[in-house]
């Protein structure tokens, strides 16, 4: 059978390509999360958006919800065990960015006016 991914990454990005995923799985890793504390702690998104993220989050496998059938609803999220090694695998992208924050925030900025300005290289 062949794979329908170039390479390691590519399948990767298949299931948690985007900006949220990423971010709702580094957030699972620390703890079981309800929806709105998740909503809270991923960011800027919109509920229809991390809805959705969670569904195919689920549906992949990647993470399990728990559903108390209660009134309020009370909904849980956590990591799968298949979760928790794709977690591990982004701790390291997550230190990677930490160690070059500056470079990144140089990047965004850059971005974030329009700037055609190549960065500074050096030579090492």
């Amino acid at each position: 059978m062949t794979h329908p991914f170039t390479c390691g990454l590519d399948a990767v990005l298949f299931v948690v390509g985007g900006k949220w995923k990423p971010l709702i799985v580094y957030h699972l890793a620390h703890r079981t999360l309800r929806y709105g504390e998740l909503r809270r702690s991923v960011g800027k998104v919109s509920d229809k958006v991390l809805a959705q993220q969670l569904r195919e989050l689920v549906k992949d496998g990647i993470v399990a919800r728990r559903d108390f059938k209660q009134i309020p609803p009370h909904v849980e999220y956590s990591l799968t065990p298949f979760g928790t090694s794709l977690s591990q695998a982004l701790a390291q992208l997550c230190e990677w960015g930490t160690n070059h924050s500056a470079e990144l925030a140089a990047i965004a900025q850059r971005s974030a006016s329009g700037s055609k300005n190549e960065p500074e290289t050096s030579t090492q």
